[in-house]
């Protein structure tokens, strides 16, 4: 029986997560992300699948984020029918995301109708080919992506699915429970272990079994930090014949926690003093849930004022929701506020903005105020808008508490880029631009090697609970995943590999 995995996304970039996993006649998939970056990200998402999609008996997913899951309903209206596992966390939160990326695609082609009333009676499927037109779905896509021109946009000429073809993927998922293995398919087990990356987040343990031989490979999904709010930390594992690692942080070191909270409160202070905006881009899930908590406690603490806090994306006020009902993935001091009847994950000021005239009335608001919206990148959503407004304002700050991926807007200002290009107008970057790097929810080098080393500590290079014959780097930019790779083989003595984007390695023949 051959087993064999297929590299179509996270190879050479830190998005567009997909691995086509082959083994017999079985074929499953674990993740199915948006790439993003650049304008044309849409348009790359639309390219036919690398693969028949009907043909796929299953898919698993990692986590919630767009990257890793993204893609699902255009997927399922490819003729993908079969079961989606993932977590009952997982599941929950991944309905909310992809019901707002559907939502915001509507949007952002009814706003690209309106700036081109000549294509209003253009069908869907001569706006999809054309947006077509000049992608290809080569090898050097991730390089593309990387060096595409740091700008965003807020219309598209064509949504990629909407609300209905989520309504038909939601009525795939099948949720599994952490620790409890599963045979998916036939020969096919799947175990879901705790990432600690975001609420539901897991790593995934295939064992793939023909007559008495198993073959075990474990894909790391993102993994989260230790000793961080809320969650729990990632889980170790020992034993496996194949791991796929992330690499997102594969060459760099985060400031300790207590130092990022110290950058924050600093910041914090610093706006309310001059009366300013301090406007933070952040992914709705996981980091604005830490991020408030954090607010929450510093306020507690009295060392920042209490200054209004809107949190502009709705799909953040539904992710809270969902972070209060599954209490069972939080590490022991949340649960214990949790208990106490307290909540963590609320600030006293913080206001919900659900609707466009909301979040566009902010900019009037009286100052100082914070500002949290999504994407965390700036590839996206509502904190398009507010840049408009603010970045060219030396009296506002813009935070970057999470990782800035290559190609993007939020890589190019972060990096001192002096205009942001946003629906092809030039805007000037005249605010303040800071950068915390210990709020990340991924962890870093050491907590990353850390994590491999319990596979390498285990010994043996044969049987399925030990040592790994190799180590695939994946989810990283080039930089770091190769820094990682060459870290995992100097330091750990392990074979790590970095795949290139669709290629196709045999496990096992």
């Amino acid at each position: 029986m051959t087993i064999a995995i297929d590299f179509l996304g996270a190879v050479g970039t830190v998005t567009g997560s997909q691995y086509l996993v082959t083994v017999g006649e079985h074929r499953l998939l674990v993740d199915s992300g948006m790439f993003q970056g650049s304008p044309e990200e849409v348009s790359r998402n639309r390219m036919a699948f690398a693969f028949d999609p009907a043909g796929v008996e299953a898919l698993l997913l990692t986590h919630a984020h767009l990257d890793h899951c993204g893609r699902i309903p255009a997927l399922v209206k490819a003729g993908f029918h079969g079961r989606i596992h993932a977590t009952a966390g997982t599941l929950d939160l991944t309905e909310i995301v992809l019901r707002d990326a559907a939502k915001l695609q509507e949007e952002a082609e009814k706003r690209w109708r309106r700036k081109h009333p000549e294509a209003a009676d253009e069908e869907e499927e001569t706006a999809v080919e054309r947006d077509q037109q000049g992608q290809t779905d080569e090898g050097d896509m991730p390089a593309v992506i990387r060096q595409a021109k740091p700008e965003a946009m807020t219309m598209t000429r064509a949504a990629l699915y909407h609300d209905e073809d989520v309504t038909t993927t939601v009525g795939l998922f099948a949720p599994l429970g952490y620790e409890s293995a599963t045979e998916v398919l036939p020969g096919v087990t799947a175990t879901f272990h705790d990432a600690g990356h975001i609420l539901g987040s897991a790593i995934i343990e295939l064992r793939l079994t023909d007559g008495g031989e198993t073959t075990t490979v474990v894909f790391s999904g993102d993994l989260g930090r230790c000793d961080t709010p809320v969650l729990r930390d990632p889980t170790p594992i020992s034993h496996a014949d194949f791991v796929l690692v992330e690499s997102t942080y594969g060459n760099r070191e985060h400031a300790p926690m207590a130092q990022a909270v110290e950058e924050l409160a600093s910041v914090v202070n610093e706006v309310g003093a001059s009366r300013g905006v301090l406007l933070i881009p952040s992914f709705a899930i996981g980091r604005t849930q830490e991020l408030v908590w954090e607010l929450d406690r510093l306020l507690r603490d009295g060392r920042i004022p209490r200054l209004p806090l809107y949190l502009d994306s709705p799909m953040a006020s539904k992710a809270s929701d969902v972070y209060l009902r599954h209490p069972e993935t939080y590490d022991q001091e949340t649960a214990a506020l949790l208990h106490s009847g307290d909540s963590p994950l609320e600030y006293p000021d913080e206001q919900y903005t659900n609707d466009v005239d909301q979040s566009k009335a902010i900019r009037g608001m009286p100052r100082p105020l914070m500002v949290v919206a999504s994407s965390g990148m700036l590839t996206g959503g509502r904190i398009l808008h507010h840049l408009k407004d603010f970045l060219p304002d030396p009296a506002c700050t813009l935070l970057f508490i999470g990782y800035q991926g290559q190609g993007t807007l939020g890589y190019a200002i972060q990096h001192g880029a002096q205009e942001a290009r946003i629906d092809g107008q030039a805007f000037p970057v005249r605010c303040r631009i800071r950068s915390i790097s210990g709020f990340s929810a991924h962890a870093d080098e050491h907590e990353l090697e850390d994590w491999v080393r319990n596979f390498a500590a285990a010994g043996g290079s044969v049987a399925s609970d030990g040592k790994p014959k190799r180590v695939f780097v994946v989810h990283g930019d080039p930089d770091a995943a190769s820094a990682f790779a060459e870290r995992i083989r100097a330091d750990l003595a392990v074979d790590a590999y970095l795949p290139g984007y669709r290629e196709h390695v045999v496990l096992r023949q």
